[in-house]
């Protein structure tokens, strides 16, 4: 029998758990641990785009509230807040809290540029209309 190659996908549109360039180069029982550890990092990376998906869908929300009410794009108090209390959390989950503040500071920048566009697209309607 010989050892399948899991090292590239199955197909563009599919997602091979067993994906390794280590698969036939370690011992079974470590690849096994292995890839036992990373279907817990697959389920978790799944998770986190559920809870972004939800997360940008409120914050769109906030978008039209702001447009609405012709509120600027940004919160730069709320931002700082938000960067502090992430920092802390970040201590109290032994998580890296420069690398959580990156995080955090990508994802408001995505939301500032959403928030944007809604205000352009509410500008524009409201003019039309």
């Amino acid at each position: 029998m010989t050892e399948q190659n899991n090292a590239l996908p199955l197909d563009a549109d599919s997602f091979n758990p067993a994906a390794s360039s280590l698969a036939g180069h370690v011992d079974r029982a470590v690849m096994d641990e292995l890839l036992s550890i990373r279907s817990s990092i697959d389920n978790i990376d799944a998770t986190l785009v559920f809870l972004l998906a939800e997360r940008f869908k409120a914050t769109q929300k906030v978008g039209v509230l702001k447009a609405t009410h012709k509120l600027p794009a940004g919160d730069p108090g709320r931002e700082s807040a938000q960067i502090a209390r992430l920092r802390r959390l970040a201590e109290d989950a032994h998580l890296d809290p420069a690398f959580a503040e990156k995080f955090l500071n990508f994802i408001i920048s995505e939301v500032i540029r959403h928030h944007e566009a809604i205000a352009e697209d509410h500008q524009i309607s409201s003019q039309q209309a």
